[in-house]
C-alpha cells in the first residue's frame, strides 16, 4: 500500500513539473504602475516565437511561454519578472510592430542583434497592433528618428 501511494505522490509531482508555467506574476510596484498608465491589452501564458540573429548563419528560433502587458507608455513582455521585452518611453532601442493574420510580430534592434517576438493575442490582432506601435511611437525607439 505504501509503495501504491508513493507511486502515485511521484506521478503526480511530475504531471505538475510538466505543466505550463504561469507566467503571469508582476511585483506589486509593476501592477501598481500598469494600473496608473491604464492597461489596453494584456494575455497571461501565450506562446510566444522568438527568433534571434534573424539573417545570419546564427538564426534559431523557440517557442516560450510568456505574458505581456500594454498600456499607454509600456509593452512588457515577461515571464513573472523576468522581462523578454520592455519598451517605454524612454527606450531607445530599435522596434517595429507588424501584424500577419492573427499574429502580431514585435522586432526589437537591428543587424546581428535582432530578435522577435511573434505571438497570436486571444483576440482583436488588429487593437494590439496599433496600441503597441503607439507605445513605440511615443518612445525615443530608433525608428523614431
Amino acid at each position: 500500500m505504501r509503495a501504491r501511494l508513493g507511486v502515485v505522490l511521484a506521478v503526480g509531482l511530475l504531471v505538475t513539473a510538466c505543466a505550463d508555467p504561469d507566467t503571469s506574476h508582476l511585483g506589486a510596484d509593476q501592477e501598481t504602475a500598469f494600473a496608473a498608465e491604464g492597461i489596453r491589452y494584456r494575455a497571461d501564458n501565450l506562446t510566444f516565437r522568438y527568433t534571434h540573429d534573424a539573417g545570419t548563419r546564427d538564426a534559431g528560433w523557440e517557442d516560450r511561454v510568456a505574458s505581456i502587458v500594454v498600456t499607454g507608455k509600456t509593452v512588457l513582455i515577461h515571464k513573472n519578472e523576468k522581462v523578454g521585452i520592455e519598451i517605454k518611453p524612454e527606450s531607445r532601442r530599435f522596434y517595429e510592430v507588424s501584424r500577419s493574420g492573427d499574429r502580431v510580430r514585435i522586432n526589437a534592434g537591428s543587424g546581428q542583434s535582432r530578435e522577435s517576438w511573434s505571438f497570436a493575442p486571444p483576440a482583436d490582432a488588429d487593437g494590439w497592433t496599433k496600441a503597441i506601435r503607439a507605445v513605440i511611437r511615443a518612445s525615443d525607439s530608433e525608428a523614431n528618428r
